[in-house]
Order: C-alpha cells, then structure tokens, then sequence
C-alpha cells in the first residue's frame, strides 16, 4: 500500500512540475487562461490560407467575367468633321490637287472622316434584335456605328435615342442570339465593394480589370449636367468608355464613364454613372425617345459653415433657395426664398448637385414632400412637379 501511494505522490509532482513549466514557456495553452481583450475572429475555413494552393480560396472573379463579357461590345464610330480654312494641309497643292481642288480657288475647308471606339452593354433581347446601352459622348455626331459582339460577329448599329445631360445613349441592333446582361443594385454599392471593369480599351480586344468602389455620390466632376457617379480605381482607359461596371457576381452597377488622367491612360480614379440612373434614362428613351426630367423652378446655393451660422442653422447641410421663378411648381406650393431645402421625399440634400438629381429623378405630375426650414422652423410643403425645360449649363435652375 505504501508502495502505491509512493507512485501516485511521484505521478502528482511529475504532472504539475510538467504543468508549471508548459505554462511558462506556452501560457497559451493553458485552457484557464483568459484573453486580455475581447476580439472578434473569422471562423477558421479549413485552417490558413496556402500562397501556394490560392486557388481554393475566393480570389477568382472568372465567372463574374465570362458572365458580364458575353454582353459587352464594342463600339466603333465614324464621324465626318471639317478641316477649318488654312489647315496645314489643305494649304498643300499636292493634298488641293489629290482631291480636284484647283490650286487658285479659295479654300472652304475639307472633310475628314473620323473614327473612334468605345464600348457599350446589351441591355435588351427580342426575336429580332437588341438595345445596346453606350455614352453618349461616343456615338454623338456619328455617321456610322459598328458593333462587334464578344462572338466575333459585327452588326450595324442605329441611335435610338441620347441624353446629353446624364451622358448615355441607347442603340438598336438587329440579329439573333444577343444576351443581355444582368441588372445589378447600385444603390446597395458600399465604398470597398470588389467591382470589374469590361470594355474595349483602346481597341485591344475585350478587357477586364479589377478594383473596389472607391466613393459614391461625386458629383462635381463638371462633366455632365447631371452627375452622380460610382468612383472606382479599376483601371478604366479610352474605350472603356459606355462599358460595364459588374459586381463580383457579373451584375451590371454602372456604366464607365470618364476617367480622371494628366497622361490620356488609367490612374486609377475613374467614374461609372449608377445603373439605377441608367435604367430610368434608358426605358425614357426606348418608350418615347427622348428623357423627361422634374422640375420646380428654384435657383439654389450650398449652404457653407459660415452661412450656416449666419443663418443659424444645426449644421452646413442643404442648400439655400435664392430665387423663385414666377408661376413656377415651387411658387405655387410656397416655397420662398430664403427657404432651406433640407430633404425631398425624406432623401436627404447635401448640396445643390444632390437636389438636382433627386428634382430631375421626379415625375412630372407627381407630388413630392419638400422639408424646408424656414426662420428656424421646420416647414413640409407639397409640390406638384413640372416638366423640365432644355437646359443650358451656363442657367440651369431646377
């Protein structure tokens, strides 16, 4: 007996010595140990991630890409522009005598065919053909449009309708077998989204390339009447431009757009126009031709921290009603100025660019609700909208 309690005494001192050195050199081991802060850890999926075995992880956007590129096309141009009197080269007698000019008459001018490219996305498939969704910067002006699929065929494309202000255009292709692409959600975009860029850069052939959503919202870009773009560091270059901006599902978000560059190339800020814009302007197009925006008839001025304080104001947010025009939707609701534009159907306004969009976003006819602070009081008031007149950029008053 005494030889049994002898072990069991050994046994017990041999296991908290082996104890006492583990948790010195492995405090981590021990299972009573409690962390010094609370974090929060992923699940682990199959233990850590092997650079050299990456494929087994989500890092491959192949099938968004083959999804968006069998609906992406590119979009090739011609236009006819004037040289203007004294060009270089139709001081030429050589050029002049080419083209039947005598070498003493007066020079009018020549004409030059000129052609360019961008992209565009197949919107659209009938028995018959298609709606292409494209810039209108590209195909404006243009005598001859060519679109070649992703197949390899090239079909004749015609303008079925642009809208300058926003900066797209809908052509109308007739053929079979065209797949139109997938509408995506861009109002549910978050800054660091994954997003793929296809298109067409400088005629290379199709491209896609990779990058996240870098802001939302811009609108001070100067580029369009009416601006509200997604910002992406996917490199986006000439040609791109009427191409698709997917998600990492292969769903169309934005259509590029413009691309911020001192050199002509890629870096890395570029501008997609929302698909939730984009759609309205197009089914505006295709059911009447042409785009129809909100209107109510006031002058607007951001509201900046220093007149936020004049004007007492919680914060520098909204924007300030300068004018009224006379019989206008907004005189007839009320709305005077000095008033304060705070939010339009509970949509918040930042700045004079955001009413914008959200007034040109109404229907005509339609009522919407104005939240205005008016002498430090919160006012609601109802405007029936009306229907935009022809903007120019130098007056633009909505």
């Amino acid at each position: 007996m005494r030889r049994l309690w002898l072990i069991f005494a050994e046994f017990v001192t041999f296991t908290l010595a082996l104890v006492f050195v583990v948790t010195l050199i492995r405090p981590d081991w021990n299972p009573w140990r409690k962390n010094v802060v609370e974090i929060r850890e992923s699940a682990a999926v199959g233990g850590l991630l092997n650079v050299n075995n990456l494929g087994a992880a989500r890092n491959s956007y192949s099938d968004a890409a083959k999804k968006a590129m069998i609906s992406v096309v590119n979009v090739s141009t011609s236009r006819d522009t004037r040289l203007p009197a004294g060009h270089p080269l139709t001081n030429d007698p050589l050029f002049r005598r080419f083209f039947g000019q005598p070498e003493d008459q007066d020079d009018p001018g020549q004409t030059e065919t000129q052609a360019s490219l961008g992209s565009g996305v197949i919107v659209n498939a009938d028995e018959k053909g298609g709606y292409v969704l494209t810039n209108d910067h590209v195909v404006n002006g243009s005598t001859e449009i060519k679109i070649s699929f992703a197949d390899g065929r090239v079909m004749m494309g015609k303008v079925v309708g642009t809208d300058p202000d926003s900066d797209l255009a809908v052509l109308r292709v007739e053929g079979k077998g065209l797949t139109p692409i997938t509408f995506g959600q861009s109002e549910k975009a978050a800054v660091g989204d994954v997003v793929l860029a296809v298109g067409d850069p400088f005629g290379v052939g199709q491209t896609v390339t990779m990058g996240i959503v870098s802001a939302l919202g811009r609108n001070r870009l100067g580029v369009n009447n009416y601006e509200n773009f997604i910002q992406t560091d996917a490199a986006i270059n000439p040609g791109n431009s009427g191409g698709a901006l997917v998600d990492v599902n292969g769903n169309l978000i934005g259509i590029n757009s413009v691309i911020y560059s001192r050199t002509g190339g890629s870096l890395g800020i570029g501008f997609a126009i929302p698909v939730s814009m984009a759609k309205d302007v197009m089914e505006q197009i295709i059911a009447q031709g042409s785009v129809t925006r909100g209107f109510v008839g006031v002058s607007q001025q951001d509201i900046t921290p220093e007149l936020a304080e004049s004007l007492r104001l919680p914060e520098a947010r909204g924007v300030l009603v300068s004018s009224v025009s006379r019989a206008s939707p907004a005189e007839n609701a009320g709305i005077k100025t000095g008033d304060v534009i705070t939010a339009i159907n509970d949509k918040p306004v930042q700045d004079s660019k955001a009413a914008m969009t959200i007034i040109a976003s109404l229907k005509p006819g339609s009522d919407a609700k104005f939240s205005l602070i008016r002498s430090q009081k919160e006012v609601m008031v109802n405007v029936t909208i009306g229907k935009r007149p022809k903007l120019t950029r130098q007056n633009i008053k909505e």
